[in-house]
């Protein structure tokens, strides 16, 4: 796993090789992790790269109500993180929004006007401190020092300017969201590109901030099955240095700036309800700029990445 968050298209004899085993032992257990659903690779992309903007939604909604509601958000292919919270009467939701059409028919027509759905709650991300291509297995530490640099590939240059999109790479995008280490002959078949061109335009897409690859795990393997959103508010002249000291944190998985009722969202993973009271009690408690917290226990994850 550490492997794979270190690089995730790392070939399965270079993994073998740092972990002393043979290619084919490193091949049948991610075959079977991703079978079982316990791993995945995928490529996602960052919409704020393509000028979209990225919201968290607070959906209040009438018992009773919540599963459909939340059901009919995760079958949107704008969402991802689709949970049940508070007690199961509330939904929290990623959701991105190409323009301000998109953002004003989703949070002022759709959404309110929905049956049973009592309020809703919108927070626009300002700023990710922790999240996208970061994942929480690197804080795992599996992996030596060593092992680490023999992983790691080498850095992408990082180009500005605007990218667009034609048909062809939302037909890659989507090939790489369903499977991250899909092989280049593969994605020249549904793209119709030879695979060199592939491997140009996913470098360029990854270069331009566009495309990254993340790992898709499940957090029980890891003993981590205790999920809770934090909703901070934080003096606005200490929001960057809160934000990076909590991002530092190894039970964050998430964490970024935002507009609405509270300054400052994390995701807290944790092995059990102790274990995230002693994180509220003790590294939370330690940053002083926090003037108030929220804590949302996640009750059922209806869609992830």
């Amino acid at each position: 796993m550490h492997a794979l968050q270190i690089d995730p298209r790392a070939a399965f004899s270079t993994i073998a090789e740092v972990l002393g085993v043979s290619d084919r032992t490193i091949a049948r257990r991610y075959t079977r992790l991703r079978a079982a659903g316990a791993v995945r690779v995928l490529g996602a992309v960052d919409p704020t790269a393509l000028g979209a903007t990225q919201w968290f939604l607070r959906v209040r909604c009438a018992p009773g109500a919540s599963v459909p509601v939340a059901e009919a958000l995760a079958r949107r292919p704008d969402t991802s993180w689709v949970s049940l919270t508070s007690g199961g009467t509330e939904i929290t939701c990623t959701v991105r929004t190409e323009n301000e059409a998109d953002s004003e028919t989703l949070l002022l027509a759709k959404l309110p006007r929905t049956p049973r759905v009592e309020g809703v709650t919108a927070h626009s991300v300002l700023h990710v401190f922790y999240g996208g291509p970061d994942n929480l297995i690197a804080k795992l530490g599996a992996l030596d020092e060593a092992a680490i640099e023999r992983l790691r590939p080498p850095p992408l240059p990082n180009r500005g300017g605007p990218v667009r999109l034609d048909d062809v790479d939302r037909k890659l995008l989507a090939a790489l969201a369903a499977d991250g280490r899909a092989g280049f002959e593969h994605l020249a078949s549904v793209t119709g590109w030879s695979p060199t061109t592939v491997r140009r335009r996913m470098t360029e897409l990854r270069e331009h901030g566009v495309l990254y690859l993340d790992l898709d795990v499940d957090g029980m393997m890891f003993s981590l099955a205790t999920r809770t959103l934090l909703w901070l508010s934080v003096a606005p002249s200490a929001l960057q240095q809160t934000g990076e000291a909590l991002a530092a944190h190894p039970e964050i998985a998430f964490a970024a700036a935002t507009t609405g009722p509270t300054n400052l969202c994390a995701s807290v993973v944790c092995a059990d309800q102790r274990e995230l009271y002693r994180y509220l009690t003790t590294q939370v408690a330690a940053l002083p700029a926090i003037t108030h917290i929220e804590t949302a226990p996640v009750i059922r994850t209806v869609k992830q990445a």
